[in-house]
């Protein structure tokens, strides 16, 4: 799931980040919905509220975007939102460090239902990353809340992430365990506000322990998940890309060619 958002500009020689709006966050990098973004989130959440299996838990990017774009079904629901890095904004590779998104303390603030316990699986490297860096990041915080999600009381059967386009593309080759011959190839679809479905196809047999936080500049650990094999066990994608609920129907399509 993605969203339709105000802009910002970056000095890629200084690593200055700007902003027409101002982030509430006061994050360039970290700008609101834009008002046509905040009707698109109302629409979703109308659609997910008719959802069965009704969503059991909620995962989200950190950025603010993500997190205004879920506000209108947390408020109906009250449930609990965990920020997860690990499904955060995807940066290129460079010579400075991109800005984090804020912290807990600050987002619990604006976001009632924001979680402060929990811990994310691993926080993105600060100079950026490859695709493949991309992947690998992707791979392991899903494994991670898979994992986790096995264990709960209660095993939850539906399960929303919240996130940007380049993460959702990585998210739809790990879980399915396809990756495309050629990156840039339009396999898994990120329009603004859309809505794709996952469905496990057996138990897992990946072995992910929880050791805290992992930093993806200091090493990620691996997660065998390519050649169809998938994460946790594997996934399908059933419903790729859906915006049959939003009035202006499937905007801002983005894949990695635009880059």
């Amino acid at each position: 799931m993605v969203y339709f958002r105000t802009n910002w500009v970056v000095n890629p020689e200084s690593g200055v980040y700007s902003a027409s709006v101002r982030s509430p966050t006061n994050i360039p990098s970290d700008p609101p919905l834009s008002g046509y973004g905040v009707e698109q989130s109302k629409q979703l959440a109308s659609y997910l509220g008719e959802m069965q299996p009704a969503v059991d838990r909620v995962y989200s990017s950190p950025y603010y975007r993500c997190l205004q774009t879920l506000e209108p079904y947390i408020k109906e629901t009250g449930i609990e939102i965990r920020g997860e890095c690990g499904i955060g904004e995807w940066h290129g590779t460079a010579l400075f460090d991109h800005p984090s998104p804020a912290p807990a303390s600050t987002l619990r603030r604006l976001f009632p239902m924001y979680s402060e316990s929990y811990i994310p699986a691993i926080i993105p490297a600060p100079s950026g990353e490859s695709i493949e860096g991309l992947y690998d990041r992707t791979a392991y915080a899903l494994a991670r809340i898979i994992a986790q999600l096995d264990t709960e009381e209660g095993q939850p059967k539906t399960v929303l992430l919240c996130t940007h386009a380049a993460t959702l593309i990585a998210t739809g080759r790990t879980l399915t365990g396809h990756l495309p011959e050629h990156v840039e190839e339009e396999d898994f679809k990120p329009f603004t506000c859309s809505l794709s479905k996952f469905v496990r196809r057996k138990d897992p047999s990946d072995n992910i322990k929880f050791i805290g936080t992992v930093k993806a500049e200091e090493g990620i650990p691996q997660v065998d998940w390519r050649s169809g094999r998938g994460i946790g066990g594997g996934w399908d994608c059933v419903i790729n890309g859906d915006c049959s609920f939003l009035k202006g129907g499937a905007e801002r399509g983005w894949k990695f060619g635009d880059l």
